[in-house]
């Protein structure tokens, strides 16, 4: 009996490089693997590609759907230099994806910093990406929410309980929006692993160095050139955010539609930072763009 493709995803894995040597990037895949259709969907800052199962089982009849674990995250290897996390060392390893699975143009993905990966790589010249979702993310990053993540991210949590680290996790990602205690344990057990008797987040605490090492020089330096790849997209985009977002805001959502692409820009109500693709309204905002070709 032949599995269903739909439901039953495939690890995978490929050896990227970078300054401090070799490391492995894991991945998850649905669909048929002989589909030239490829979506990429990329995580948040301390997520992993997990996130995406909802959207890749709806999406998997349509395209062959790959969600990757970025570097330090998930399954995927630490990286021996923690200063090396950051927005060229990720585009580099999405290249080294993107060739391994052997197609030459892909739809992208991406919440928050799987925004910015997307939005580094579709802004490069003779970029494989031909459609791109940016969600909940933007060339400019409200200072504040920064600082509200970067109190966060990296923070050694233990948890006695799957319960305990879900509390937690309300108490932190309020704009995900999740509907019920149900929602909450999914998106909660994704990003956890045993530790001893307890549970940990499974990523590398050290990929909060080069986000709290940020000062404003770097910021504005790091903002403007987002903006200047930002400008050079040319493929047809679409931007969600979330309309309690304290990452994009209104005023930079607005600033985006008028320039570069000029995406479409989709409010999600009732939720923040960042629309997790349980809802299927949500799906369905994504599946009728990346379609609509």
């Amino acid at each position: 009996m032949k599995p269903n493709l739909q439901e039953t995803p495939r690890l995978g894995a490929v050896q990227c490089i970078s300054p401090a040597g070799l490391h492995t990037m894991r991945y998850t895949e649905w669909g048929d693997p002989a589909n030239e259709r490829v979506l990429i969907c990329v995580h948040g800052l301390s997520r992993t590609g997990r996130d995406f199962d909802r959207l890749a089982r709806a999406l998997s009849e349509a395209f062959r759907v790959v969600c990757p674990d970025v570097a330090g995250r998930g399954r995927s290897d630490f990286l021996r230099d923690p200063r090396l996390y950051a927005a060229p060392q990720y585009v580099s390893d999405m290249v080294t994806l993107i060739a391994r699975l052997g197609v030459p143009r892909v739809a992208w993905v991406g919440t928050s910093m799987g925004g910015l990966i997307g939005m580094g790589l579709a802004g490069l010249a003779d970029s494989p990406v031909a459609r791109l979702v940016l969600n909940d993310v933007g060339p400019h990053l409200d200072p504040l929410a920064l600082e509200r993540i970067g109190a966060y991210v990296g923070a050694p949590k233990r948890f006695a309980s799957v319960e305990e680290a879900v509390e937690y996790t309300k108490s932190i990602a309020p704009g995900f929006g999740m509907r019920d205690d149900d929602e909450w344990r999914e998106i909660t057990a994704s990003v956890l692993k045993r530790d001893g008797d307890g549970w940990i987040f499974h990523y590398d605490p050290a990929i909060s160095v080069p986000f709290k090492t940020m000062t404003a020089e770097s910021l504005g330096g790091g903002e403007r050139v987002l903006w200047a790849l930002y400008d050079a997209i040319r493929c047809p985009t679409l931007l969600l955010r979330g309309a309690n977002s304290d990452l994009l805001t209104a005023d930079t959502a607005a600033q985006m539609a008028a320039r570069g692409p000029k995406p479409t820009v989709h409010v999600i109500p009732g939720v923040g930072h960042a629309p997790m693709f349980f809802d299927p309204a949500q799906i369905a905002l994504v599946r009728d763009f990346l379609l609509a070709c």
